[in-house]
């Protein structure tokens, strides 16, 4: 994806966070974490964009330090004026990366092209993962574009995936193949000298003995699986083989709220 296009579903992803917030409730409960409300959900994202984009205004040299998750919590605005707050947050990050310098030079935290196409990239999964929580305090599954989903798990894996440790137990050993069902992406995740390892692949059956767990589904569906916001039934995601390196990867590759 063009990091014009990441910029689009960054807008569109923080509308709809927005919407299904207000639809919810500023009190409804995160059921992905029992302990969040909406109003923790918004906090968080919205203090997430503003560090974002004190990157691409700041331009520092190395990733900025931020308060604690409980300082996070404890921010942004009063809960009247939460979701305009967000909203306003949400729309200056989007401006601040439309009109940044292609060839702007600053920290990041993965490999990418650019700069700034690491933090359009990043910022547009952030938040639509984030969306995904929002509408789950509704009961509400999003859909994704399947190139956009596609695109994040390609960046979960080949980028979240490799940067955790991995350590070696006969209970979770093995391989696993993701391959999506209607984009034809398809990649291959092990472990190997104490980290996770990752590799893209061609579409196509997984070949024997390449992995031996095999994950295939809906981009869609893979995106929201593997990101650990949805089972595998709901996402129509099929499993086969030896499970135990996706157990692994669910256990240790996630978003942790604290």
């Amino acid at each position: 994806m063009e990091i014009t296009e990441h910029i689009d579903a960054l807008r569109g992803q923080g509308d709809l966070l927005a919407e299904a917030a207000e639809r919810a409730g500023l009190d409804a409960l995160i059921p992905p974490c029992p302990s969040w409300q909406v109003k923790d959900l918004l906090r968080h994202a919205g203090y997430i964009h503003r560090w974002a984009a004190r990157h691409i205004t700041e331009c520092p040299d190395t990733v900025l330090d931020g308060p604690s998750e409980e300082d996070i919590l404890r921010g942004g605005a009063a809960d009247p004026d939460l979701l305009a707050w967000f909203r306003a947050g949400h729309a200056a990050l989007v401006k601040t990366l439309s009109t940044a310098d292609p060839g702007l030079v600053c920290a990041t935290f993965m490999d990418a092209p650019s700069p700034l196409a690491f933090w359009a990239r990043r910022q547009a999964h952030e938040t639509a993962i984030h969306r995904a929580d929002a509408d789950s305090a509704s009961g509400v599954r999003p859909e994704y574009d399947p190139d956009f989903a596609a695109d994040g798990i390609d960046e979960l894996i080949m980028g979240f995936g490799q940067r955790r440790k991995y350590r070696p137990s006969a209970e979770h050993a093995g391989s696993m193949r993701v391959q999506t069902t209607d984009t034809g992406h398809a990649w291959h995740v092990g472990a190997e000298g104490g980290r996770i390892q990752a590799r893209r692949e061609a579409d196509g059956p997984n070949p024997v003995g390449s992995a031996a767990c095999t994950v295939t589904g809906p981009a869609s569906g893979i995106y929201l699986f593997l990101w650990n916001r949805s089972d595998a039934a709901e996402a129509d995601v099929t499993i086969s083989g030896d499970t135990g390196f996706l157990e692994l990867w669910q256990s240790s590759v996630r978003v942790r709220w604290n």
